[in-house]
């Protein structure tokens, strides 16, 4: 009998009795599930059909297996019935190679990994020989192994030198069936045939030396200072190299990148091109080499920043035609708030902004890059926030890569104490990010690893992931002693030679370098070194730190126009309230956006939505884009936006915004995640890499801007000092107590105005559906210019549909943002004025409210009193202030009402300000709630009491120069 005939004959006739019941039982799996049985028996079924029934009593002729031989030639071997068990228990070999064979890949450059149990990876626990093994062919165990490989032993060997040597591949996680396919090819397959060349390995060598003489140069020549070197993860820098190569390559236009300090320097460096003068000149010129971190004197900027905070740009050019712009992101020591941030640059070098519509994303045009450090990534909750928007409309930037620099602790933290994953990468299985464990050792495995990133980001357009396994030379920073808190880990650092070394030594063996070459390189590369350094103090004058810029003078106080002619809101508020022919709008709020037909004719009212959709219809007629994002933004937390409409009968969507004729730029309205740090920090993002966008961030409590604390301290307040980073971020924070509890009442105004100074910001608190169409305007105006500041908006909750709010149609057509706004009927006999009352925001309404004449009172009833609504906090509207105050001759106290605790809201601030402006004759006095610990009450009863209390006060004439004693 020839091989070839038995080729032909069913596998079936091999079996009979209960090995043939072992077979039917398998086939009845698959045929529930194809995927149920292993893929092996899988191809066996889908080529020969069902086995022969045990029931029928078929007779089935025992015929041997095909065994193939080392040298690749057939032979007739003696049958086995259980042959074919032995194949399905190589497959589950395979399968568990390709899902666990990481666990023992060597890639711990230390060996500080205890040693895993393998168990599943040795044939022997499936009881299978070497004998066995050599009986199966290569493709029954392996769909797709080369020629090269024709028996199950030799795939087994290849698959354990792919799964279990440089790498450790985590792919299984990977729902997506093609992309687990490619991924598992590119690794069995197409990273083995596409070594480097000689050159490309030199020029590895090079830049290893590069980095290396970088970090030792600077520790011999600034003993003392801190850097935060890469040393033990040096193949980063090549790593990023290569990043930029591949994703030039494939046309992206700009590159974003993120990271924390550790490496920092030799990245700008090496990767961004800071010249080696510029970073010596900040290590030079530091006053006090012990400072700690942060201290003015290694500052750059205008308060400045650390120079291991710093970031850069660099443009770099593939072939003739593409330039490519490589950004890496100024980032405070909030070591991974960077990432959202990152994101949002992406996204926004991503987006066509120039047509009306949703922005057009082009995902290959632009691509981030986040290197994390391996106790952060599983230990800051803004990472998973961040990951989260993978496949998010409103996020997604078509794949980001991700490197763990992981050098196996968290400042002196041990890895057993920092997390409770078994690797650091494992919280990036949760949103099937592919993950490569590799040692920072092998620079060639980095490389490749960094090849299959790119391409797989090319290709599939999601995140990708390489844990960067190396170690850290030395301690936190160079003046900490490691060896107190880890002194075996440091025993190995100390005896361990430097990646550059490693890997030349490696290169000699290979004959791809000599002694000589290598000596040389390291000749250059330190006499680059040197001369920067004696430039540096040659010409001390050149490289000296800037001065410190008074930027609190750089706005200018000017009145901008932005009112809108009726003729063109009437036409805009028209269109606005079309949609197309068969779509369907939910019956009551039809019946509500109708109404807003005659807002704008004689007698109409404007309300707080309309304005806004107004505001937002006339940017996008002037040509700048906008961007709109939050919780719940579409219709609003308070239902009064509704610019996404929703089809009540087959939930088909339409914004008129988007198809509005007047428009000339995109549109972007995006409900958000219920995320608020890894939200704003993306949108902050946003807005500074395309800074003539309006980006507004709405909080659907403005309480809820507490989760995104770190984005406000250290990006948008202080961003414009510490790096000259521009920002005109709107954020709306819905504001107001009206009985709802200490979590939905407070957007705690005290915490803005506290970080407010230097001209950083505008904060406003307003009273009228005008205010607040001339407030978006006049931002809209200023953007990509020097005038633009981040804007805090108070904005309203029961006031938005509060009668009171509303505008006459006039005041959006005439007219500018007013600082302060005074009570209409009040003030008019000037020198009967007795009460002057300074307040903000919602309290004003109430107080408006309860100006009511009672029956019998007479009209010159409230003639002691006048009212003013302070409605931009800062910048402090100073010369309005003392306009009012002067005007009033007769005053013998001032108020300040608010309905916040005393502790908080604006009392603290505008007191000093509003006492500066008074004579020592006039009392200056609070009207609110008491000090708290907590915003507000949960009972609404109480509410309503203490704000009746205050109006009260406020109002009651028999209260004047009351002691606060008294009054509380």
């Amino acid at each position: 009998m020839t091989a070839d005939s038995i080729d032909r004959k069913s596998p079936w006739e091999l079996y009979y009795g209960p090995n043939l019941g072992y077979i039917e039982e398998m086939y009845e799996r698959f045929l529930r599930n194809p995927n149920d049985v292993d893929p092996a028996v899988k191809e066996l079924f889908e080529k020969w059909g069902p086995p022969p029934s045990v029931s029928a009593g078929s007779s089935v002729n025992v015929n041997p297996p095909l065994k193939v031989t080392t040298d690749g030639s057939n032979s007739i071997k003696t049958i086995d019935p259980a042959y074919l068990k032995k194949i399905v228990n190589a497959g589950k070999l395979v399968r568990n190679i390709r899902t666990f064979g990481h666990l023992a890949a060597d890639n711990d450059p230390l060996g500080l990994t205890p040693p895993p149990d393998t168990r599943l990876l040795e044939p022997s626990t499936f009881k299978l020989t070497d004998e066995d093994l050599e009986a199966i062919p290569a493709s029954l165990i392996w769909e797709e192994a080369p020629e090269t490989i024709g028996n199950g032993k030799q795939a087994i060997q290849h698959l354990k030198d792919v799964y279990m040597k440089s790498f450790g591949f985590e792919f299984a996680h990977i729902h997506e069936q093609d992309e687990r396919l490619w991924l598992r090819r590119q690794a069995e397959l197409v990273m083995s045939s596409k070594p480097m060349t000689a050159q490309e390995r030199i020029g590895l060598l090079q830049r290893l030396i590069d980095v290396e003489q970088f970090e030792t140069f600077i520790h011999r020549s600034f003993v003392g200072q801190k850097r935060f070197s890469i040393e033990g993860i040096d193949t980063l820098v090549p790593m990023l190299d290569e990043v930029v190569r591949e994703v030039a390559h494939d046309g992206a236009r700009h590159i974003l990148m993120g990271m924390a300090h550790r490496g920092r320097l030799n990245v700008l460096t090496h990767v961004l091109g800071k010249p080696y003068a510029a970073i010596f000149a900040e290590f030079h010129h530091s006053a006090n080499k012990d400072m700690a971190e942060g201290a003015l004197g290694i500052n750059t900027g205008w308060t400045g920043d650390v120079k291991y905070h710093l970031g850069a740009h660099r443009s770099v050019k593939e072939g003739e035609t593409v330039e490519t712009r490589i950004t890496l992101a100024n980032n405070p020591s909030h070591l991974e708030y960077v990432n959202p941030v990152v994101a949002g640059f992406a996204r926004a070098a991503q987006d066509d902004r120039s047509k009306a519509g949703y922005p057009v994303s082009d995902f290959g045009s632009a691509a981030g890059v986040l290197i994390h450090g391996d106790a952060a990534f599983p230990g800051e909750g803004i990472v998973a926030e961040t990951l989260n928007f993978k496949k998010l409309r409103g996020y997604e930037s078509g794949g980001t890569i991700h490197i763990i620099g992981n050098n196996r602790l968290g400042f002196t933290t041990d890895s057993l104490d920092s997390r409770s994953t078994y690797y650091a990468s494992d919280l990036a299985k949760g949103y099937e990010i592919p993950i490569v464990h590799v040692s920072a050792d092998d620079p060639e495995a980095c490389i490749a690893a960094v090849r299959m990133a790119c391409e797989y980001r090319q290709k599939f357009h999601k995140d990708f992931l390489i844990d960067l396994i190396g170690y850290r030379r030395y301690g936190h920073n160079e003046t900490d002693d490691p060896e107190t808190t880890q002194p075996l880990v440091y025993k190995k650092v100390n005896s361990h030679a430097v990646i550059a070394r490693l890997y030349a030594e490696k290169l000699k063996e290979k004959g791809f370098v000599t002694e000589e070459q290598v000596a040389a390189l390291r000749k250059n590369g330190l006499a680059k070194l040197q001369a920067a350094l004696d430039e540096v103090k040659g010409n001390d004058k050149n490289h000296k730190q800037p001065k410190i810029d008074d930027v609190g003078s750089k706005r200018r106080k000017k009145d901008i126009a932005t009112g809108v002619s009726l003729k063109k809101l009437r036409e805009i508020n028209a269109d606005l309230l079309k949609w197309p022919e068969g779509f369907k709008v939910n019956d009551k709020l039809e019946r509500i956006l109708t109404r807003r037909a005659g807002a704008l004719d004689k007698g109409g009212k404007v309300d707080w939505g309309l304005a806004e959709s107004l505001a937002f219809a006339t940017i996008l007629s002037d040509g700048t884009p906008i961007r709109l994002s939050g919780q719940d933004v579409e219709r609003a937390t308070f239902a009064f936006r509704n610019l996404v409409l929703h089809d009540p009968t087959n939930n088909a969507t339409y914004s008129p915004m988007h198809t509005l004729p007047q428009a000339k730029a995109s549109f972007a309205l995006h409900n958000s995640p219920l995320a608020e740090a890894s939200v704003l920090g993306f949108e902050y993002g946003y807005n500074v890499f395309s800074p003539e966008t309006l980006v507004i961030w709405e909080a659907q409590y403005g309480d809820f801007a507490n989760c995104a604390q770190v984005i406000v301290d250290q990006f948008i307040t202080a961003s414009r000092v510490k790096w000259r980073q521009q920002s005109g971020l709107i954020m709306l924070l819905p504001h107001g107590y009206e009985g709802n509890g200490p979590e939905h009442s407070s957007a705690r105004l005290e915490r803005y105005l506290q970080l407010a100074a230097e001209d950083n910001l505008t904060i406003v608190n307003m009273t009228s559906a005008s205010q607040y169409f001339h407030l978006l305007r006049r931002q809209a105006a200023i953007l990509n210019t020097e005038e633009a500041r981040p804007l805090i908006v108070m904005s309203p909750k029961s006031l938005i549909r509060n009668a009171s709010v509303a505008s006459e149609p006039s005041e959006l057509s005439e007219g500018s943002f007013k600082l302060v706004l005074e009570q209409p009927g009040l003030g008019k006999k000037a020198d009967k004025v007795e009460r002057l009352i300074f307040c903000t925001g919602k309290v004003a309404i109430d107080l408006e409210a309860g100006l009511e004449l009672k029956e019998g009172e007479s009209a010159d009833a409230w003639d002691w009193l006048h009212i003013a609504r302070v409605e931009q906090l800062y910048p402090f509207p100073k010369s309005d202030v003392e306009q009012i105050i002067a005007r009033f001759p007769n005053v013998k106290e001032v108020l300040w009402v608010q309905e916040e605790p005393q502790n908080m809201g604006a009392w603290n601030y505008v007191e000093p300000r509003i006492r500066a402006r008074v004579s020592d004759k006039t009392t200056v006095r609070y009207v609110g709630r008491p000090k708290r610990s907590s915003t507000a009450t949960g009972f609404h009863n109480v509410h309503v009491i203490e704000q009746q209390r205050i109006i009260s006060v406020a109002l009651n004439r028999s209260t004047l120069n009351a002691n606060s004693q008294g009054e509380k």
